[in-house]
């Protein structure tokens, strides 16, 4: 009966109306929480009849569907802490519940979540005040993160950073740049070695020197331009661990540069990066003294011995002082030497239909049959965003948008009433007819 399928139609329309005045709630209720996601209502009509010509209509009322908008972002919003992290594009951050830690099974019920202000606790263990945990990929020891599986989470870890961890870094790479005086090597000069020392650090942080001489060959007569550089090393109780002879060009141009190295003992010289790489007690280090006919790194000019530039990588043991995250989502510790190592890498967590994630509470989602598969990403590559410190995400909700739809919900509901009040008062006159 038409009349009874309006009443239900109002009532229907009452039920939807409610249903979105409930995401409207929501939405405002959480217009200043983090990385809140919009949930939205949308109405759809039912047909029970379609027939023309019918002379008839049933209404078939309104149903309501209402879904999480989580591809929508939020602005972000800049703070004074540095593992107040945040997502600027597509992707999310793995994280896991505080209790999962505890999973006697060893799987890690892997969540998701677009921002977080992550702090240590007791056990160095960083999470959120809600007790999400952030997940890694740890480093090795020299700073290199491995391989690990994109298609699972096999391979995440709870970041623990230990404030009172101390690291030292071994030196690799040494750049000498040392002026020899011309004069020393012309006939009648003294012949007196020329010493340099270089201070490098070991596998166990601890400080050593490489004591070099340079040794002029003087001739009879006019000038040589030939040095011996020997390289001595105090970790090795002063063992040599190269003799070169060093050759300059006194040509017009090329004065004072590098013509020719000849390897007596140690790491044979390479031409083409101007190195000599070097066997010392704590291991290969490559010493750079410049490529022939560059005027980088050994010269021979004028009549001054002067170190011009010498440079070194590595640093002593020192104390962790800050850690902070990068764009690429590589969590870099720094030490009170200098000294900066990276500790763990942070994917980006991807799936094909974001919007179809299962959301939970603290602004967390769940993969779900209609997300489709995850994938982990280096942050910055394929689809995915950048991870940004000293920022969250702010709600993605409109409040002036929503205000608005709350007057236009309250008039449609208002509307709906009036329909079942219009339908109760033609079903009164229907039953006087009796009377």
């Amino acid at each position: 009966m038409t009349i009874s399928s309006s009443l239900n139609a109002g009532v229907a329309g009452l039920n939807a109306n409610a249903t979105r005045l409930a995401s409207i709630s929501d939405n405002i209720a959480n217009s200043s929480t983090f990385g809140y996601k919009r949930a939205s209502t949308e109405f759809e009509s039912m047909v029970i009849s379609n027939s023309r010509g019918a002379g008839t209509y049933s209404a078939g009322g309104v149903r309501a569907s209402t879904s999480r908008l989580i591809e929508e972002r939020g602005a972000l919003v800049g703070t004074s802490n540095a593992l107040d992290l945040a997502v600027r594009g597509r992707g999310m951050l793995p994280v896991m519940p505080a209790s999962g830690m505890n999973s006697e099974t060893g799987a890690i019920p892997m969540m998701m979540t677009t921002t977080g202000a992550f702090r240590t606790d007791a056990d160095g263990v960083l999470k959120t005040e809600s007790g999400l945990v952030l997940l890694g990929w740890p480093a090795n020891g020299d700073g290199i993160i491995p391989t690990f599986p994109r298609d699972t989470n096999s391979g995440l870890q709870p970041v623990v950073i230990n404030a009172n961890q101390t690291a030292g870094d071994p030196t690799t790479v040494i750049s000498l740049g040392v002026n020899l005086p011309a004069t020393e090597t012309a006939a009648a000069s003294s012949g007196e070695a020329l010493p340099v020392s270089v201070e490098y650090f070991d596998n166990l942080g601890t400080s050593a020197t490489l004591d070099i001489t340079f040794t002029p060959d003087v001739p009879a007569t006019g000038s040589s331009n030939t040095w011996t550089m020997l390289i001595k090393d105090s970790a090795s109780g002063g063992a040599v661990v190269g003799e070169y002879t060093l050759t300059f060009d006194d040509t017009r141009g090329a004065g004072g540069t590098l013509s020719s190295v000849t390897t007596v003992s140690g790491g044979v010289y390479d031409t083409v990066n101007g190195t000599l790489d070097m066997t010392v007690a704590g291991g290969p280090i490559t010493m750079t003294i410049g490529r022939l006919g560059d005027p980088n790194g050994l010269t021979q000019l004028s009549d001054t011995f002067a170190p011009t530039a010498i440079t070194k990588d590595g640093s002593p043991v020192g104390n962790l002082t800050a850690v902070e995250v990068d764009e690429n989502g590589y969590i870099m510790a720094t030490y009170d030497t200098g000294f900066i190592r990276r500790i763990y890498q942070i994917p980006l967590v991807d799936v094909p239909n974001v919007n179809g994630l299962t959301a939970l509470n603290n602004q967390t989602f769940q993969v779900s049959p209609d997300s489709g598969s995850f994938f982990l990403w280096d942050a910055g590559d394929g689809p995915t965003g950048t991870v940004v410190g000293y920022a969250r995400e702010g709600s993605a909700t409109d409040v002036a948008a929503e205000l608005t739809a709350l007057i236009t919900t309250q008039r449609a509901y208002s509307s709906n009433a009036k329909v079942i009040q219009t339908v109760d008062e033609m079903l009164q006159e229907t039953t006087n007819i009796k009377r």
